[in-house]
């Protein structure tokens, strides 16, 4: 099962560090719940395949309890492939790996 959406890129700051994220439209976010097979991993996780424009890779996706969706971290090295930054909408295919 895969879909494909557009969601805008935010940045995270932790403690120590910063991440960027999408945040995953909740009728993918419900998809994904009801396809998932066997138990979730760490903190949550589902493993799943992300496609930004020509940048493949394998990730997981990680719940967000406020929102009740996932969050999907994307990588520096797919940002400046793609040439994209925090507030960009970009368009996103995501499979379950």
């Amino acid at each position: 099962m895969a879909w494909t959406f557009e969601s805008e890129l935010f940045l995270w700051q932790g403690d120590a560090s910063s991440w960027t994220f999408l945040r995953i439209p909740l009728d993918v976010a419900d998809a994904i719940r009801d396809e998932q097979f066997g138990p979730r991993k760490g903190f949550g996780s589902v493993k799943v395949l992300a496609t930004i424009g020509d940048s493949q890779w394998s990730t997981s996706v990680f719940p967000e309890k406020e929102s009740g969706s996932f969050l999907l971290p994307v990588k520096k090295q797919v940002r400046t492939a793609e040439r994209v930054a925090g507030g960009d909408p970009v368009t996103v295919r995501l499979e379950l790996a």
